[in-house]
């Protein structure tokens, strides 16, 4: 039997293995938002995960003279353009607008909304010869004379001023600055979305070596500096900081952990036998996340570092208590009721976290079930085989020795204990401004200066701000923009009221083959098109033959096949694709509104027209109010598992109040604590409550099935002393990580699960017989 069970645990540790070293492991904050259920989380879905806003790498060179600055622009710039990670490169200069201007150029009579066959009649091109005479005798009239012959009805101006209406960066010596002059900016569009990070990483790599090249070869500017924003530079930088807290953080705790077991243990043999629940929980939790959702957050591969503390907890309760001459095997008999309430407890506890729409709480959840169970069943059928029949954990009551006297001063620390409980209650009574931190930045890992930088930058370069937008569905492309070109009246409606300031199409870009169709059909044939033109310029000092050029273009455009998603350049292509997207069996068009003054008058007008109005700072606060609601209903709902837990295992309503006296206690001290001089509970905070509920329930069942005065008692006080020890230092080591999810749980779960102790051995403890 011992030979099928070790056999059996091999297997499924390989098993689990093999499925970890396999499993995609991904940092993208999106992962932790809810699947998408309005139309509205499905463009602030978007916009995290894969909007053409996740393309875009701000830089700016400064640390040299603007001159200098503008010399090595155009160098990276270039250098930049030849690297195929990077869709366009934009800094100010005329290559920036090169592929867009040669797109409108070459399709202005497919594109442009004012190809109409009165505009090509003679009285039309006469109005627009008029037009051009005088222009040609203004200011403009040199940029004018380049394109005249190719383009007398002024379709290419047209469409500039529809694709630009937007008001520019800066500029000085020829590229775009910072308004003080103390930068050059770039705008850069990847090949690849920000959450496709190892790509990512390389296009900011090639960037910096780009970079590096550049200032070598521009005299004056070796003391430039770049600086680099985006949403990839930020998802790059936090999936390095994840990684980097998650391998110090671990590292750290195990070796805290074994200094604390090596001392109360004295065995190096038993010291690497209690790791074995810890990697048999790790392996089996990474391998269950990864089976359910297909990947491992990692922030959830985080949520790992805790599991040093409580899968520990099993082995030390059975090392711990196993007394001098007391075979492992009987000490597991004896404890293993208590210990596996205790696991049905926690387990419990984190199945409530299952039912979270938020897929990073629910992987957190499942992640700490799988570890448990694993850890616990590593406990119960394998450590027994391989301890020393005749250990004893000696140090471990050195170690208990405070928590002794505090027992034998029970009374007074119970006085002290209910003192707190009511000063913390009236605390949380009397706080001000409201318990939660609805700061949605106060949870990014982004640092401070860098959302400065990003801002900055996002100013200077005029990169707008996608607040606000119109969104609606349709059946397929084309009817999406029909749609879209229906709609287009409606907002320049708003524009000219001073409601709005911009706006971006989708048919803008690509107009729909109907009304390419009504275009062509617009267009003249050649020998229209020429008396037309004759009888036009009748009149004016213009001669025909130097409008070769518009005759000739007129007629390829005439007969030319349909513009598709294929005909666009590459920067038009992203932006379109972020504007028109298929979502199943629909295709759902996102219309960016810029420079919006009255969000309720343009939601009021776009729902006369179809469209809804989104705006994804309200859908955003009401995404965090979800968040907050759900996680406390899930940590009541699991709390009030735990309960019945008990009460099934303990039967009786006194033993419960026993155990969740002390607990209410801790969790109620916590949150006064965390919210001390007005600070603000955030939304991971009520995951750790639930833990130190799930946690602390099982010290409290090991001091209320224990009895002071017997010969067991100190035994299980030491075990409970340790695993807290273990616990506390686990999670006081996360509370340093620089991911406010790791944080928060640390720190709350630390000081919680302390407080357990302490109160779970003043309120928990049977009178000494």
């Amino acid at each position: 039997m011992r030979r099928k069970v070790l056999g059996l645990w091999l297997v499924l540790l390989v098993a689990c293995g093999f499925i970890a070293a396999r499993t995609n492991y991904r940092t993208d904050m999106g992962d932790f938002l809810p699947h998408s259920a309005s139309m509205a989380q499905q463009v602030l879905a978007g916009q995290v995960n894969g909007g053409a806003a996740s393309h875009i790498v701000l830089l700016s060179l400064s640390g040299a003279p603007m001159p200098v600055l503008a010399t090595l622009s155009d160098t990276l710039a270039t250098s930049l353009r030849r690297q195929p990670g990077f869709l366009d490169v934009m800094n100010g200069g005329d290559a920036s607008f090169a592929g867009v201007q040669n797109y409108v150029w070459q399709n202005r009579y497919l594109l442009s909304p004012g190809v109409t066959a009165a505009k090509f009649s003679a009285a039309g091109l006469h109005e627009a010869l008029e037009s051009d005479l005088s222009v040609l005798n203004s200011e403009l009239g040199l940029a004018l004379g380049q394109s005249l012959p190719s383009d007398p009805t002024g379709e290419m101006l047209l469409l500039l001023n529809q694709f630009d209406n937007n008001t520019g960066p800066a500029q000085q010596n020829g590229v775009w600055a910072a308004p003080d002059g103390s930068a050059a900016l770039l705008l850069v569009h990847t090949a690849v979305p920000g959450f496709d990070l190892d790509a990512q990483q390389q296009a900011l790599a090639q960037i910096t070596t780009q970079f590096a090249s550049a200032r070598a070869a521009t005299p004056g500017a070796a003391a430039a500096v770049l600086q680099m924003s985006g949403p990839g530079v930020f998802a790059v930088h936090i999936r390095n900081t994840t990684k980097a807290d998650v391998s110090r953080l671990s590292m750290l705790a195990l070796l805290g952990a074994a200094g604390l077991l090596a001392f109360a243990y004295r065995s190096p043999r038993v010291l690497l036998l209690g790791l074995l629940p810890i990697v048999s929980g790790a392996l089996a939790a990474i391998a269950a996340v990864s089976l359910a959702f297909g990947f491992v957050h990692g922030i959830t591969l985080g949520f790992g570092v805790t599991l040093i503390g409580e899968s520990l907890d099993y082995a030390i309760y059975l090392f711990t208590q196993t007394g001098r001459g007391e075979r492992p095997g009987e000490t597991l008999s004896r404890i293993w009721p208590t210990l596996r309430l205790g696991a049905l407890t926690s387990i419990a506890g984190f199945c409530a976290m299952l039912f979270s729409s938020f897929t990073g709480f629910a992987q957190l959840g499942l992640f700490s079930i799988a570890g448990l169970v694993a850890a616990a069943a590593t406990t119960r059928f394998v450590l027994p085989h391989f301890v020393p029949q005749d250990f004893f954990a000696g140090g471990a009551d050195t170690l208990a020795q405070p928590l002794h006297v505090l027992i034998r001063h029970k009374r007074a620390g119970r006085g002290l204990l209910v003192t707190a409980f009511i000063a913390a209650i009236i605390l949380l009574l009397l706080h001000r401004g409201g318990m939660w931190d609805g700061n949605l930045l106060n949870l990014s890992p982004i640092s401070a200066s860098d959302q400065r930088l990003d801002q900055t930058l996002r100013q200077d370069l005029a990169v707008p701000d996608q607040r606000y937008f119109a969104v609606f569905t349709a059946a397929d492309e084309q009817q999406a923009l029909q749609k879209s070109e229906a709609l287009a009246p409606v907002l320049s409606g708003l524009v000219a009221t001073q409601k709005l300031g911009g706006f971006d199409l989708p048919s803008t870009i690509l107009p729909s083959r109907a009304t390419q169709r009504a275009h062509q059909a617009a267009l003249p044939d050649a020998a229209t098109l020429h008396i037309n033109f004759a009888r036009a310029i009748a009149g004016l000092p213009f001669n025909a033959t130097a409008f070769t050029p518009f005759f000739k273009d007129v007629e390829t455009a005439r007969i030319a096949p349909l513009l598709t998603r294929a005909s666009l350049p590459p920067a038009l292509a992203l932006q379109y694709d972020s504007l028109l997207t298929r979502n199943g069996s629909n295709w759902v068009v996102m219309v960016p509104l810029h420079d919006v003054t009255d969000p309720a008058g343009i939601a009021s007008v776009l729902k006369k027209s179809g469209p809804d109005f989104v705006d994804l700072n309200q859908e955003s606060d009401r995404l965090l109010g979800n968040f907050q609601h759900q996680a406390v209903m899930l940590a009541v709902a699991g709390s009030l598992a735990i309960l019945l837990l008990l009460w099934l295992g303990l039967h009786s309503v006194k033993r419960v109040a026993a155990v969740a006296a002390p607990l209410i206690a801790a969790v109620t001290i916590t949150a006064a604590v965390l919210t001390l001089g007005e600070a603000k509970l955030s939304i991971f905070m009520v995951a750790g409550f639930l833990l130190i509920v799930a946690i602390g329930s099982n010290y409290c069942l090991f001091f209320e099935r224990s009895t002071p005065g017997t010969k067991e008692y100190p035994r299980a006080v030491a075990s409970i002393v340790l695993a807290n020890l273990c616990t506390v230092a686990a999670y006081g080591l996360l509370s340093f990580s620089r991911i406010p999810v790791l944080h928060d749980i640390g720190l709350t779960v630390a000081l919680g699960t302390f407080l357990s102790l302490l109160c779970g051995a003043l309120l928990s403890t049977k009178p000494a017989p």
